[in-house]
């Protein structure tokens, strides 16, 4: 896919390692570029393997991908990066908007080293004052996105999302603008910037609720899981005190649905009969069903009604989704060994199926292939390379 291609991340802690790992699941060289303290991500978690150290925040967003501690505010840092541009096909970045002139990696001096370059740049919510070093972290993104508006029960407080949606979802924008910019230097010859807002990536994911919001000027609000136009489209308490998830949209599946949970006279009544009976009378709907799923635990219901083909599935913890049978049937977990300890870890896996992808390797330690990437991209040899670590304008992980 993109094994030819050499990308330079320069991101740190959740969005933009996640763009780089995605950039590796399709199969790009991506060497991380982190300061001689190492990425922030290194420290922030709790979760931590006790032996090693390593955080869980780190590694679930940096696998595949090479480490080369460089310090980019020393003078010879920066010649040493634009030695890595001349051989890099692309730079990722989550600087504040105001640092890359500072640093020298404004579009215009990467672009003087390496004019095919990509440059992809993540920020928070603009480029310009007073919004260019706004903090932009992920729960202020789900608020001002609106997001969190319609995230909750109806008539509750707003909620965040239960995982980093504005920093992931800013990572995938930011991997296919990527690719993108790549494709177009190939073309043209020519590179250059393009630049991913957070915001901007929560504004585009609103589809049809915003565009529903032009169209009529309703206002969408928190519905809780029951969709707002589709009924029944819910979830359902069962007998062991979890939750199914129903969704038989379309009269076929609707007519199906009834017949599986033994309730074919709802089909046939006149408060349910067509999607805009139910959409009227969803109260009426929703106290029968719940009810009905009453009488057995999610699980059965959900082989039960998988069995009939009916559109629903138990609501799964985050422990039930990874060990499902199919999560392994679609290679979404996956063992990794530790690099010193041999001891494997489970990692998810990648969600890009194509012919001849491997595993991608453990995240690396801090500085670990500084050298060898070194000598390989920028033709230094030895002296040079100790030269530059006894100035600690770079570090080597294992070396002093």
């Amino acid at each position: 896919m993109l094994s030819s291609f050499t990308v330079l991340d320069l991101t740190w802690v959740l969005g933009g390692p996640f763009a780089g790992q995605l950039l590796a699941q399709l199969g790009a060289e991506v060497v991380k570029i982190e300061p001689l303290e190492g990425d922030l991500a290194r420290q922030v978690s709790r979760h931590a393997l006790e032996f090693e150290g390593d955080p869980g925040f780190f590694l679930s967003v940096n696998r595949g991908k090479a480490s080369l501690a460089l310090d980019l505010k020393h003078p010879q840092g920066r010649d040493v990066f634009y030695d890595l541009v001349r051989r890099s096909h692309a730079v990722l970045y989550g600087f504040a908007p105001d640092v890359p002139k500072r640093l020298g990696l404004d579009k215009d001096s990467l672009l003087a080293v390496n004019p095919r370059l990509c440059i992809a740049q993540l920020i928070g919510l603009h480029d310009e004052p007073p919004f260019a070093n706004a903090p932009a972290f992920d729960l202020i993104v789900q608020a001002l996105s609106g997001l969190m508006s319609i995230t909750g029960e109806r008539g509750g407080k707003p909620v965040r999302a239960g995982y980093q949606v504005a920093d992931l979802a800013g990572g995938l924008y930011l991997a296919l603008a990527c690719v993108g910019g790549m494709l177009k230097a190939l073309r043209d010859g020519r590179g250059e910037l393009v630049q991913v807002s957070l915001l901007d990536c929560q504004l585009a994911l609103l589809t049809w609720q915003a565009q529903n919001y032009f169209l009529s000027g309703e206002v969408p609000a928190a519905n809780g899981a029951r969709h707002p136009v589709i009924a029944p489209s819910d979830i359902y308490p069962c007998l062991d005190g979890r939750y199914i998830a129903v969704s038989p949209t379309g009269q076929q599946f609707w007519r199906t649905f009834c017949q599986a949970i033994g309730r074919e006279d709802l089909a046939a009544d006149p408060r349910f009969k067509e999607a805009k009976d139910r959409i009227e009378n969803v109260e009426a709907l929703t106290g029968i069903l719940n009810e009905v799923f009453s009488s057995r635990t999610s699980d059965q219901w959900g082989e039960h009604l998988f069995a009939a083909r009916v559109p629903a599935a138990p609501v799964h913890t985050v422990a039930d989704a990874v060990e499902q049978p199919l999560a392994r049937l679609r290679a979404m977990v996956e063992e990794v060994p530790h690099p010193r300890s041999g001891r494997s870890l489970k990692f998810l896996g990648n969600p890009f199926k194509y012919e001849g992808a491997r595993p991608l390797a453990y995240p690396p330690a801090l500085g670990a292939d500084t050298r060898d990437l070194l000598r390989r991209l920028c033709g230094y040899d030895d002296a040079v390379i100790d030269n530059l670590a006894r100035q600690r304008v770079i570090y080597e992980g294992g070396r002093t």
